[in-house]
């Protein structure tokens, strides 16, 4: 096509007269986009997001932060007369008063959970497709930093409604301040406004739920969604697709029409979630006070982390001078989530140091021809798994009928065995699976046809691949790796010292190509110089 169609045409000139922005419209309007299924994780997060947006409005309209002692007059029976704060005397209003609250209520909580788990798995496709390196390095931290975020929007917001539940939470909030060395105490009183649980943290809670926070992701989800813009988007290997080009179809009509209704679908998901399966029923928890606990209370998925590593945490601490160090809830608190967001920040520099690699890369890898960095990731997920599920122990116990103790020590040895063996394990099946590539390429694929050879032997005949297959397969480059050889004799400067030597020696076991493709006739060509090997001729000829 080379002009644009009349729809794009059209009101580009009409910008152009008054504006002057038609070729800023006609180049942007026609932006390539790549095709591929992964791509549409970060799209539901952002879907989720707006609809975040769009929901919590609504129910900013009802809502009181307000700490405020009341007595519940409304039309829910069994609460009638109890005493409670305004924040959850209102929030009973929305859910039963307010017309469409209740839904609202839900869809608003449904699309909470939707958000962090598009961030998650949005980030954890970049992450196995190496979609972070050069030049997309900041785009990553900014990644990194919208799903740390969303961790915090989501505890001030489940908080809000101040019933026992979301107060459990916020008990468990206050203690891992106060475990803090030095400032904990004062950060407590700050937050609380004194004593817990005191009179103003809904309201300070509510600010940040509604301003400071979603400002800021507001901000960094632009800056994103700006930088792949002029970086342009990553693509998959396959037919005619090189680290200079973008094989896909244009924003409008095509990205967008598909993009639309791609938004359309994940609001009717949370919508028919909203109608069907009920969440957070804070009228059968109850208003919270201090004095009150509940039996099998979980926080909501993505802070299963936390309630895991504090049930699984040993009773330690450390008293000196008069004052007393509880690791068993700083630990906890601040080193598993530690090491996952540092260790997620730092990774493409680390990676970049110990390859060697400062090419720009447009084209991601499959996360079997990385098996190195697919085996830390996935130890990465059974790390925070074995945590998510152990937060469950009590209910695990009591369905199973397994000691609460045995379940905890379990839970113990398996946060050090499980991501060792998740990593023995991915590192193998990214091997087996490369071979099953090089198998495609130098053999072909299995037709299904059976043929009998003229002295008697039955094989199967294997067709060429089709093409895109073969392209998207042909696709994989060996990892890029340091050497220990300079010229001269001389190394280079990176392998220098002690450090430049450990950065060679993790270089080559990091990188390299482990199962290289090969045609059948490369492979008989190589079978055919073992078994025959050239002789050497650089001395006299022998007579």
């Amino acid at each position: 096509m080379t002009t644009p169609p009349e729809f794009i045409a059209g009101p580009s000139r009409y910008l152009d007269d008054r504006l002057g922005g038609a070729n800023f419209l006609k180049r942007n309007l026609r932006k390539i986009f790549p095709d591929h299924w992964s791509f549409l994780l970060g799209e539901i997060a952002l879907y989720a997001f707006i609809i975040l947006l769009l929901t919590g409005t609504f129910l900013t309209f009802w809502f009181n932060p307000s700490m405020e002692h009341v007595y519940y007059d409304g039309p829910y029976a069994p609460l009638k007369g109890v005493g409670m704060s305004a924040a959850y005397a209102s929030t009973l209003e929305i859910t039963f008063e307010v017309r469409g609250g209740l839904l609202i209520r839900q869809i608003h909580h449904w699309a909470a959970l939707l958000f962090v788990a598009g961030l998650t798995a949005h980030m954890l496709r970049v992450f196995f497709t190496g979609a972070y390196r050069k030049p997309r390095e900041l785009n990553w931290l900014i990644g990194i930093g919208l799903f740390t975020l969303a961790l915090f929007e989501g505890l001030t917001g489940y908080s809000l409604p101040d019933d026992l539940l979301s107060g459990a939470g916020l008990r468990i909030t206050q203690g891992v301040f106060l475990s803090i060395p030095v400032v904990g105490t004062y950060l407590s009183f700050f937050l609380f406004g004194g004593e817990y649980p005191g009179r103003i943290v809904i309201p300070r809670f509510y600010a940040l739920h509604i301003l400071l926070i979603p400002g800021i992701l507001v901000a960094l989800v632009t800056a994103h969604l700006v930088l792949m813009w002029v970086q342009k988007h990553t693509q998959m290997p396959g037919k005619g697709r090189t680290e200079r080009n973008v094989v896909g179809a244009p924003l409008l009509p095509a990205f967008m029409a598909k993009s639309g209704a791609y938004m359309l679908f994940t609001a009717a998901v949370l919508a028919g979630l909203a109608t069907f399966v009920q969440i957070n029923p804070i009228w059968l928890f109850g208003p919270y006070t201090p004095s009150d606990i509940s039996a099998g209370s979980q926080p909501d998925w993505y802070m299963g982390f936390l309630e895991g590593a504090l049930r699984l945490m040993t009773a330690w601490e450390i008293n000196f001078l008069g004052f007393t160090l509880p690791l068993s809830v700083l630990i906890p608190a601040l080193v598993p989530l530690g090491l996952i967001i540092t260790g997620l920040a730092l990774f493409p520099f680390l990676e970049r140091w110990v390859t060697g690699d400062r090419r720009e890369h447009h084209i991601v890898e499959r996360p079997r021809n990385h098996p190195h960095r697919t085996s830390i990731g996935m130890a990465a997920i059974t790390f925070y798994g074995t945590l998510w599920l152990l937060g469950a122990n009590d209910v695990i116990s009591s369905n199973f009928h397994i000691s609460l103790t045995w379940t905890t020590i379990g839970g113990r040895v398996l946060i050090f065995l499980g991501p060792a063996l998740a990593y023995l394990i991915t590192y193998r099946m990214c091997l087996g699976l490369q071979r099953s590539d090089a198998s495609v390429v130098g053999h072909g694929v299995e037709s299904g046809i059976v043929k009998r050879l003229p002295y008697g032997e039955f094989i199967e005949v294997h067709a060429p691949p089709a093409e895109d297959i073969d392209a998207h397969v042909r696709g994989k480059s060996a990892v890029p790796m340091l050497t220990a050889d300079g010229r001269e004799g001389v190394p280079p400067k990176a392998a220098r010292g002690p450090l430049g030597r450990l950065r060679v020696r993790m270089s080559r076991a990091y990188g390299g190509e482990k199962i290289p493709l090969r045609t059948e006739h490369e492979e008989h060509a190589d079978q055919e110089h073992e078994e025959h090997p050239a002789v050497r001729t650089d001395g006299p000829e022998q007579t």
